[in-house]
């Protein structure tokens, strides 16, 4: 496109009038038409000086034209004349773009198309790799935009407004300062022959999905160029297929769904394996680092564990809530293991009651009986998938074998990649029968044939003289009978100082803490720090120890210790008692925890997804009749209430 002025040859000096003084105004060129002098930039426009309106090119005439003389007063020096520069916000939404078909059609061939508007530049359009040292950074940065319908034919669009070429289009200001510095001038854009198709709807489009990146020199790039806050567990890895139906702010195809939590899987993957016993690499497993990062992003798990000697009473408390769903806990645990020492003779009944407890969101995993003893392990309902088989082994600590109400219940299995084990014992009972107690644990540690199908995760570091050096986390619970020493009389004391009872105090007379400190049982196990009351031995019903004859001395009997391979991989968060179960002797004793898991390989026998469906279609049948008989009740309480009323 001709530009607007048209420029001196800087190898040919301006003529210079007789008398040294400098004349003003146009000077006829060889065709007589008048060409504009050259101005600098710190000349002023003045009224003496013409409109320059004259699109062509002129040459200086080598004759000396005849202009008169006239006196000028002398002037200070105008300021540069400065353009208007834009803002960053300008800036980045001029140059922002869209595709047009044409572009689009070569991204599918392959072939990358050049960055620029979407209109198609000539084919001999040569590239401007160096930019005019004249250009101010502001007009460099300038794109070229959509020019007038007056400059495309060539003529000025005002031929007396000496600032036309200031309030020209940017791309002008371009071609002449280009012309200026000596450069080639740039083909003006092709119109494309035919008009550009409408841009698809489609959240795939190509053409939508440009118009929706992010400038790097905007302002807020950085704020949106931060990740979203999802969840923490994210369902989509790096080596995970991107979905066509994500979204996020940036782009509208990315690779983080904002309504979806599960993870894409190739149609490869599903044809390759059956995700019951896959692949042996720790990436891709189902066990492996992936899927442990979805559901627990920090790798720790919250486990309960609680032991309750029952005395065998068939009454169950009414309600089991302040056992499992402690009111100090704000959310439900991940992993219940519920030991019962002297349990009631319908253990298909107990099972019940906490299936129904728990709700919906938990199913048996598995359980566990040894004459008395029960052991019932309940799960969230979405992590069965990562368990291994459970697999169980029973011990009798009495002479007669066929007695079992004193021994041992070990239940394993392996989550993702790290083993568990629980046991729950029962203790010989008595005082001054310690010796005895200590035999009860050997006995236990060297017959519990654990694990038997499932592979230890880490053999170097196993005896096979103590089942406990066998598993990464191990939870010992029960009624060990251990008792505090001293007397009645001396605990008394210590007891009836009212609510300030100094538990330190009574944990000096401990024996389970003394013969710990001595090595002689529990060996690298730990136990949380005990804030609560003696658990044994209560009256029925009541809050007051044993006022019976036999007088027996309150006592920690029901404890819950743990172990791990692993230096701080459990860390105990509460240990407590529930004071407000009374149908028993004992009181139930709970802990809580946060066990680390670590990410597994698929080489394991995995239960794929087993549980106890009977017991959980009973579980929530009771939940949602006891649900009814609440609303009934509470609508027969308002019609009576408005009777009386009226």
């Amino acid at each position: 496109m001709p530009s607007k002025a048209a420029s001196l040859r800087p190898s040919e000096p301006a003529p210079q009038p007789p008398g040294g003084r400098t004349l003003r105004g146009p000077l006829p060129g060889a065709d007589g038409a008048l060409a504009p002098r050259e101005e600098s930039p710190h000349d002023a426009p003045s009224p003496e000086s013409p409109a320059l309106g004259g699109s062509a090119p002129a040459a200086l005439s080598g004759e000396e034209p005849p202009a008169q003389a006239a006196p000028i007063a002398p002037r200070p020096p105008a300021r540069p004349r400065l353009e208007r520069a834009l803002s960053l916000d300008d800036r980045g939404w001029r140059r922002r773009r869209f595709r047009g078909s044409q572009e689009n059609l070569e991204a599918r061939n392959g072939t990358s198309p050049s960055r620029g508007s979407v209109q198609s530049e000539g084919p001999g359009a040569p590239a401007h790799s160096v930019s005019p040292p004249c250009l101010s950074a502001s007009l460099q940065e300038i794109p070229k935009s959509r020019r007038a319908p007056g400059s495309e034919r060539g003529s000025p669009s005002s031929g007396s407004d000496p600032l036309s070429g200031v309030a020209g289009s940017a791309p002008n200001l371009l071609h002449r300062d280009a012309t200026v510095a000596g450069s080639s001038p740039r083909l003006p854009g092709l119109p494309p022959p035919r008009p550009l198709p409408a841009l698809g709807l489609d959240i795939a489009s190509d053409s939508l999905r440009t118009a929706n990146k992010v400038d790097p020199e905007l302002a807020d790039y950085r704020l949106r160029a931060q990740p979203r806050l999802v969840r923490a567990h994210s369902s989509l890895g790096p080596g995970r297929p991107r979905s066509p139906l994500a979204c996020d702010d940036c782009s509208l195809r990315s690779a983080r769904s904002s309504f979806s939590l599960l993870a894409p899987i190739r149609t490869k993957d599903v044809r390759s394996r059956s995700y019951l016993e896959g692949s042996l690499l720790a990436s891709g497993a189902l066990l492996g680092a992936e899927e442990l990062a979805r559901y627990f992003p920090d790798r720790n798990v919250a486990l309960f564990v609680a032991t309750w000697n029952m005395q065998g009473q068939k009454e169950l408390p009414p309600s089991l809530d302040e056992f499992l769903l402690p009111a100090e806990a704000d959310y439900a645990q991940d992993l219940y293991a519920i030991g019962v020492q002297e349990g009631c003779s319908d253990r298909r009944e107990w099972e019940t009651r906490l299936q129904e407890t728990l709700g919906p969101h938990y199913v048996l995993l598995a359980s566990a009986a040894h004459g008395v003893l029960y052991m019932a392990l309940f799960i969230r309902r979405d992590l069965i998938w990562f368990c291994s088989e459970v697999e169980s082994s029973t011990v009798t600590t009495r002479i007669v074998s066929q007695i079992k109400t004193k021994g041992a219940l070990g239940v394993s299995f392996t989550f993702f990649g790290t083993s568990f084990l629980f046991i729950t014992s029962h203790f010989t009972s008595g005082d001054g029968k310690v010796a005895e107690r200590l035999l009860d644990y050997t006995r236990t540690v060297q017959a519990l044939a654990l694990p038997r199908n499932v592979p230890d995760t880490n053999p170097y570091r196993s005896s096979a003289a103590d089942v406990t050096t066998r598993f990464d986390q191990v939870f010992w619970f029960g009624d060990f009978n251990f008792r505090l020493s001293g007397g009645r009389a001396a605990v008394d004391a210590l007891l009836g100082q009212g609510l300030a009872v100094d538990v330190p105090a009574l944990l000096e007379h401990d024996q389970l803490i003394r013969e710990m400190r001595r090595g002689s049982i529990f060996k690298g196990f730990q136990e949380p720090d005990i804030h609560f009351l003696p658990s044994y031995k209560f009256d029925i019903g009541k809050d007051t120890y044993d006022s019976t004859s036999k007088q027996r001395t309150p006592s920690y009997t029901d404890r819950v210790l743990y172990r791990s391979r692993h230096k701080g991989d459990i860390c105990p968060v509460r240990y407590s008692s529930c004071a407000g179960i009374r149908t028993s002797d004992h009181r139930p004793v709970y802990g809580l925890f946060r066990v680390k898991v670590r990410p597994g390989r698929d080489n394991i026998p995995l239960a794929a997804g087993k549980f106890d469906r009977e017991l959980y279609l009973i579980g929530i049948k009771r939940r949602i009749s006891k649900e009814i008989q609440r609303q009934q009740a509470l609508q027969s309480q308002s019609s009576s209430t408005i009777c009386s009323v009226s």
